[in-house]
């Protein structure tokens, strides 16, 4: 997906900054860009969160960007005791913008939570991390971080933040568990989970590279959540079934991998 096109004056004024806010013992400095601030705080030893404040009106976007914009990117390559750094992504919001498109992501801000794999679980980690991101408002500006923190043995105050986001990221499942996806008409496919109460649930669709399938809300009733598929685009030499990174936010957001066979 491409980004939108970013003057260069723009560029220069968000180049990025650290604020006069303190760290402590389990958090790092505030790194600031002009619509955003971005740390990192720490929540156990193995366990962390990358916390992204955002101006009002701005967004940032999730792994999927959508029609538009770059999703975050992270370099760990500087950490001590580190073997492995896996991202959480918390379900994202659709956000329409003035041209009609879509975007996914996230406003006001959000906590990536950082699961942490130590090379020697006896001694602590020191995480490392070179974020670069994207904030739009009206024009979107690159953000980036350079952050170290040490990950203490002791309780941190941060945890409860962490952990939040952490329920807030979909559980993975098996495709069953997910919901029935089966084709419906010739350009694409319907897909019904069990009805959840509470809030509106929404269905975010990733596909491998050269493949555009969207997904929008479809009748629901009182026992199921329904929702249609349409291919937009496929590879000239692609063929079915295609696997669908399929993530379905709601009171309790889950993820899982189905395939699409063709349509009829």
């Amino acid at each position: 997906m491409g980004m939108r096109v970013i003057p260069a004056s723009v560029i220069a004024f968000g180049a990025l900054t650290t604020s006069a806010c303190s760290a402590d013992e389990f958090s790092t400095n505030w790194a600031g860009s002009a619509k955003s601030q971005a740390r990192l705080v720490a929540a156990g030893e193995s366990l962390a969160g990358f916390e992204i404040r955002l101006a009002p009106g701005a967004i940032t976007y999730w792994r999927d960007p959508g029609d538009a914009g770059v999703p975050p990117t992270f370099d760990f390559s500087g950490s001590d005791n580190v073997a492995k750094v896996e991202p959480v992504f918390p379900a994202p919001k659709r956000i329409a913008e003035s041209d009609g498109s879509e975007t996914f992501g996230y406003k006001d801000g959000v906590v990536l939570p950082l699961r942490i794999e130590r090379r020697d679980a006896t001694k602590p980690a020191t995480l490392a991390m070179h974020a670069n991101y994207a904030v739009c408002e009206k024009i979107c500006l690159p953000a980036q971080a350079r952050l170290e923190l040490t990950l203490p043995a002791a309780a941190s105050p941060y945890a409860g933040l962490v952990e939040a986001a952490l329920a807030a990221a979909p559980r993975p499942v098996l495709p069953k568990e997910f919901g029935n996806l089966s084709p419906d008409g010739v350009d694409g496919w319907r897909l019904c989970a069990l009805h959840e109460a509470g809030k509106s649930r929404d269905l975010f669709v990733e596909t491998p590279q050269g493949w555009l399938i969207s997904a929008g809300q479809a009748l629901n009733d009182a026992t199921s959540d329904c929702f249609k598929l349409t291919l937009r685009e496929k590879p000239k030499d692609a063929d079915f079934p295609v696997a669908l990174r399929l993530t379905m936010s709601g009171q309790r957001p889950v993820e899982t991998t189905m395939e699409a066979g063709r349509p009829r």
